[in-house]
Order: C-alpha cells, then sequence, then structure tokens
C-alpha cells in the first residue's frame, strides 16, 4: 500500500534576510561603480539645477558615460510619462528621464545611481546618446575642454513646446527644447504666436 501524499510539497527554503541585504547592498554598489566615469563629475549648473562636467579635455567620439536606469516597456513609460507631466504642472518641475531605447522598451533614468541624468539640454550639444543593443552611452560630438558642462538634445516633440523653455544660452539657441528637425515649425509658430499677440494687444 503506498503512502498518500496528497497536499504535501516541498519546502522552499527561506530567504535569509541578512544575505539578501547584502545582495541587494553589492548590486547597488555595483551599479553605482558602473555609472561613474572619470571624465566627468556632478555639480551646479548655470543652465538649471545641477548639470555634468567634464573633469579632463575629451576627444570627439570619445565614450563619456552610460546613460542607465530601469528597463520599462512603453505602457509603463506613457504612465510615468504623464505622472511627470502632472508633476511638472503642479511644482514648474519639468524633469524627464526617460529615454527611448527601441520599438518595445524604454530606459527610466531617474536613479541615484545614474549621473548621466543630470546632463543637460543645449541648442548647440556637444555629447549626443548612442543607442549599443540594450545600453545608452553618452559620446563627444567635439572636442570638449576640462571644466566645461556636457549637454546634448533633448529632442523633445515640438507638441509641447511651451512647457520647455530653454535655458542653454548658446548663441543659436532657439528658446524652446525641441528637437533640432523641428526648428523650422518652431519658428513658424513663434511667429503666429507673435502676430495673434500684436493683433490682441
Amino acid at each position: 500500500m503506498s503512502k498518500n501524499n496528497k497536499g504535501k510539497k516541498g519546502k522552499k527554503k527561506k530567504k535569509d534576510p541578512i544575505e539578501e541585504k547584502a545582495h541587494i547592498a553589492r548590486m547597488a554598489k555595483a551599479m553605482w561603480e558602473r555609472g561613474q566615469s572619470e571624465l566627468c563629475e556632478v555639480r551646479g549648473s548655470v543652465i538649471h539645477g545641477r548639470g555634468v562636467y567634464a573633469t579632463q579635455d575629451i576627444e570627439e567620439e570619445t565614450q563619456v558615460i552610460e546613460y542607465l536606469g530601469e528597463f520599462i516597456d512603453k505602457e509603463e513609460s506613457e504612465r510615468r510619462a504623464n505622472v511627470q507631466s502632472e508633476h511638472a504642472e503642479a511644482t514648474g518641475d519639468a524633469a524627464v528621464y526617460i529615454f527611448t531605447l527601441n520599438d518595445d522598451w524604454d530606459i527610466d533614468g531617474d536613479v541615484p545611481w545614474n549621473p548621466a541624468r543630470l546632463i543637460n539640454h543645449s541648442c548647440d550639444p556637444n555629447c549626443e546618446a548612442w543607442i549599443d543593443e540594450d545600453q545608452i552611452f553618452i559620446y563627444a560630438i567635439k572636442d570638449i575642454w576640462e571644466g566645461e558642462e556636457l549637454t546634448f538634445d533633448y529632442g523633445f516633440d515640438i507638441e509641447c513646446y511651451e512647457d520647455h523653455p530653454c535655458l542653454c544660452g548658446s548663441e543659436n539657441c532657439v528658446g524652446y527644447i525641441v528637437s533640432r528637425e523641428q526648428w523650422d515649425q518652431l519658428e513658424e509658430l513663434k511667429v503666429q504666436k507673435a502676430q495673434e499677440e500684436a493683433s490682441t494687444a
């Protein structure tokens, strides 16, 4: 007569909470180290809040730093973007750290181990984001001098351009954080707005 083992299941090994905390701490340390670069550092920015500055001369086409964060699908990305938009309306803080990776995934760089999230926008940038499979790296697109602030083009869509004024201070600043491909369209909108304001004055 065989034993009836109905209802008996193999016991799962209980996780040691101390070891689990130690593992999380090791992972956090590894991510923090991965996010650092000897080529740059974070400090107060003349453009906006904090920025990232070159700690030495950087040659064109040099990989400066990796843009790290949490992988999220497009649905979650849209949800977080809407939350950020509502937060921006309420507080005036328009920080956006979500980066398009591919057709299915984005990277939300709003994590403390990602100093690259603090690189500011410029209409005349000295860096560019390059995608390499499932990673995003910031590369120099011109020679950068020690002490110079790192910048790249955020490439925001023109649809909500008035929500994103640009303070980059470059000679060719267009006044708003809009992708270069839409600058002509932006100029048309600015002229149209000026005419509307003049007609109602």
